[in-house]
């Protein structure tokens, strides 16, 4: 059985978006992370193309606040005219305010999978040892040298971090913080980016003091 790595980071903003589907068009936030989103926070820091992203753990530093945010969407979903026409629209958004996460994740090499490999990512676990320890070490150096791939974000691109980092001892989980999300996202592309989207979701996932567990089984992020 191959071993897994475990990496954690700090992370802090002004606003974040994490968007729950059932929200329809004017979309409101879940008040953790999802899954693919843990996977995108660790990914800016270091994208591993040979290993697996496992969200395992948030924990939850701050209070649960929501506010009201419009912004102006220039995005590809408007309607054809609008692309044309170069009209952008006011979109109306239920997004998290001064928020501060503690994540944690597990490294899984791909070895077992390597038919899924890019040939890059292939000559890179041919000439590492251990992938999984190799993600770890350069993941945390980076991190403590505040050197990323691109910038990190709490959902939306335009929502960076206030604080993006290691683990710091000043922070702690809002031992407060109870309940039950009802359904949570865990994942739209879990064979990858290059797959048909399968959307995929926990029941019932349980926020205690502060700290919750992602569901294992659908919490898998590919690399691709």
């Amino acid at each position: 059985m191959l071993k897994q790595y475990t990496v954690s980071c700090e992370i802090a903003g002004r606003h974040a978006l994490f968007s729950d589907p059932s929200t329809g068009d004017s979309p409101g936030s879940y008040p953790v992370p999802t899954a693919s989103a843990v996977c995108g926070i660790f990914s800016a820091v270091n994208w591993g193309p040979a290993v697996t992203i496992i969200p395992q753990k948030v924990e939850i530093c701050s209070p649960i606040r929501f506010e009201n945010y419009i912004t102006n969407y220039g995005g590809p979903l408007r309607h054809s005219s609008s692309i044309s026409g170069d009209n952008n629209y006011q979109l109306l958004a239920s997004i998290l305010v001064d928020v501060c996460y503690k994540l944690h994740a597990s490294i899984l090499p791909l070895r077992q999978n390597r038919e899924r490999m890019t040939e890059g990512a292939r000559r890179w676990d041919t000439n590492t040892t251990s992938p999984g320890h190799a993600y770890k070490a350069i993941f945390e150096r980076r991190l403590k040298r505040g050197q990323f791939f691109h910038t990190p974000c709490l959902g939306w691109k335009e929502f960076t971090p206030s604080y993006f980092g290691p683990l710091r001892e000043i922070t702690s989980p809002c031992k407060e913080i109870n309940f039950v999300i009802p359904s949570l996202l865990m994942s739209v592309f879990p064979d990858g980016y290059d797959s048909k989207p399968r959307f995929a979701f926990a029941q019932n996932v349980e926020v205690r003091e502060g700290v919750m567990f992602y569901p294992q089984k659908e919490a898998i992020c590919n690399a691709e």
